[in-house]
């Protein structure tokens, strides 16, 4: 017999403007605690404009905003997941470090990935 999560019953309309409660409420605890993402929605907000005047087409517009949106999304799952951790314990973990330092790690990956598609869209823009 399946348990059934009483916080599952919403159904169309309701459901949506649910979830999209809870999402404004992350982006608003994201941005109001969380340094790092912060900086990277300044950063996004600057480059952003930039990326209309360095894409060559609609594609190349795509990679870079999309590159930008990456490294908002990783940093969001890795404050998630920092909470997570910290909300089992503060206590010092090998599991729970290795666990912060993967989801550090993914921002990381993403940030180098933004700065590849900016860096070769400058390269190809100014050559």
């Amino acid at each position: 017999m399946s348990v059934v999560n009483p916080h599952k019953g919403r159904v169309g309309l309701p459901r949506l403007v649910h979830a999209l409660g809870h999402s404004m409420a992350g982006l608003k605890v994201a941005f109001r605690d969380e340094s790092a993402f912060r900086q990277e929605v300044l950063a996004a907000l600057v480059l952003a404009p930039l990326a209309c005047w360095l894409a060559g087409d609609w594609k190349e517009l795509v990679l870079l905003l999309g590159s930008l949106l990456l490294v908002l999304i990783v940093e969001l799952l890795n404050s998630g997941l920092e909470a997570a951790i910290d909300r089992i314990s503060y206590e010092h973990h090998e599991l729970s470090k290795r666990a912060k330092d993967l989801g550090s790690a993914a921002v990381l990956v993403a940030l180098v990935l933004c700065g590849l598609v900016w860096g070769l869209a400058l390269w190809a823009r100014l050559s």
